[in-house]
Order: structure tokens, then sequence, then C-alpha cells
């Protein structure tokens, strides 16, 4: 009898379905379904690609794919949407509960060779999160062209110098995707751009901002210079503050290290100072803080405000 049916082996009712329960029997079933058909494959804890998870997670190993974990359906809707290369996909069935995750893992299972389910159990001790939606997957992050960046005449561009916490440079690639700063460069590059805080930080901004890594100052000083782009440097000496400065041209802002601000190459050449008052006991900001404030004003004089009302060069 039907109702005498056991349902799937992630729900373990014994008691005859009522209508909520005939509702999670057919849902299940989608779920078997499905897993079927993209050729899932049930793995344990002691499978190297749970140790290769734990591995990225501690950021830990050599990464030379640049794989990194994106958790969860809203996290995995933005890989979706920016066509994240998926290197493999991680399900627990027992935490898959709506009909928006089991579309979510038919795109995804799509764009990847390897589909692993895990039990309850197991994914519990893999997930960073307190009540896990049962998708986890190792992505790539994007590899941008830099022969192939042409940013416009009123860009922004946002260059962090030998930062070295993550959640700093996630935090700042958020706030340049909020601000429609143009491009991220990165420079004596200290965190990995893979670390788990960093991807949390940026809230799927790692994703969306085109950032790019030189190997130099001078190869980036070089590279700016040979685009028309004007060198501020953030630095508490300058006697220009952030507000009285025009802009309106291609600019790019450069931030320093937490502990050792911005590296002396940059004094090098052609460079103008600016600064943030502090008006109270304090003599800096955290430099996520600064970015933003610097930022928001560029973006706003280059790109929004009429050329009329912007101040006197």
């Amino acid at each position: 009898m039907r109702g005498k049916t056991p349902l799937p082996f992630f729900h373990k009712y014994t008691k005859p379905l009522d209508k909520r329960g005939e509702k999670w029997y057919r849902y299940g079933m989608d779920i078997q379904t499905l897993l079927d058909g993209c050729g899932a494959r049930a793995i344990g804890e002691q499978n190297p690609k749970i140790k290769q998870i734990r591995a990225v997670s501690s950021n830990t190993k050599p990464n030379p794919h640049k794989l990194f974990i994106a958790e969860g359906i809203w996290m995995l809707q933005l890989c979706e949407k920016f066509r994240t290369p998926i290197d493999s996909l991680f399900l627990c069935p027992a935490h898959i509960r709506t009909p928006e995750a089991l579309a979510l893992v038919q795109k995804l299972a799509a764009r990847t060779q390897e589909v692993y389910t895990v039990s309850e159990k197991t994914f519990d001790r893999i997930s960073e999160r307190g009540q896990p939606d049962g998708l986890l997957a190792l992505a790539q992050l994007p590899a941008h062209d830099l022969a192939a960046f042409d940013p416009p005449q009123d860009a922004v561009l946002l260059v962090l110098d030998g930062i070295e916490i993550p959640g700093n440079v996630g935090t700042m690639l958020r706030m340049a995707d909020g601000a429609g700063v143009d491009g991220v460069f990165l420079c004596n590059r200290k965190a990995r751009m893979t670390h788990p805080k960093l991807i949390k930080g940026s809230q799927g901004a790692v994703l969306s901002v085109p950032f790019f890594e030189f190997e130099s100052v001078e190869s980036c000083k070089s590279w700016l210079s040979s685009h028309g782009f004007t060198v501020y440097l953030a630095d508490t000496r300058a006697k220009l503050y952030y507000y009285d400065e025009p802009f309106g041209k291609k600019t790019t802002l450069v931030m320093g290290s937490e502990r050792y601000g911005i590296s002396r190459d940059w004094y090098e050449g052609d460079f103008s100072m600016i600064a943030i008052p502090m008006e109270g006991s304090c003599d800096s900001l955290n430099v996520g803080v600064a970015a933003t404030v610097l930022a928001y004003e560029a973006v706003k004089k280059n790109k929004f405000l009429p050329k009329a009302l912007r101040p006197e060069s």
C-alpha cells in the first residue's frame, strides 16, 4: 500500500504519509531522479575530494587551480550568473529542501563532470554554515585578461598594495562592486585570493569585479601611465583633502598595507597624495573604510557629477 511505502533514503518515516508527507515523498523522488541523471557518486569522509575541500578551507596547501569553496544557494546562484567554472559539486540530499535548490543543482551539474553526494554527517563537518542547504562546490576564480581590459575615460581603479588581511581585500572588492569601481589591481599581494575569509568578505564581488595581479609596482605604474591614469596615494601626510580634489579624469587610488602603508616605489615618478581629515584622537582609518570614502568620492565626481558642478582643478 502507498501509505506503507518508505520515503527516499534521506527521510525515514514509518507512519502512513499525510498530505505533507506525500509532497516530500514526491520531492524526494525528484531529487533522486536528478542525482541518478547526473551520475552523482556517493563518497565518504575519507575520500580525497573531501580532503581537498578541507585543504582549500584551511588555506594550508598549494592551490594551483585557484579553487575556492562556494556554499549555499545564494553564492552558487552567483557562480551560475557569472558562469564561474565549477570543478566539483557536493550535495547532501537531506539538506536540499526547496525547488529553488533543486533547479540550481540541475544547472550546476550540467557544467561539471564531478558530482558527489555525501551524508548529512559528512556535509555538516565540511559546511561553514549553521543551517546548510545541502549545496557546496569547489569553483575556480575567474581569470581576467589585462590585455583585453579597456577602462573608460571616467574610470576609477583601486590598487591594493601589500594588503595583508584577507577580509580587508574581500571588503574592498565588495565596496568596489557597490561603488562602481572599474577594476582592482593587486601589487605585493600578501593574501591568497581563494582564502575563505576573502571570499566571504567579498560577498560574491570576487566574481563580478575585474581584478589583476602585477608582479611589481613598476609594472603596475607602467600600465597606468601608458593608459593615461592619474595616481593618487592615500597618505595621512597629504595636505590635500580628498573632497577638494576634482578628479574627473582616469583615476587610480592606491591603498597601502595595514602595517607599513604604501610601498616606497609608489613615491617615485608622477603621483599626488590625498588624505581624509581626522578630527579626533585617532590618526587614521581602517584601510577598507578609507578606500570606501575615497572611491565613492572619485566615482561620484568622475561618473555622476555634471562637469559644471565639479570643483575646479
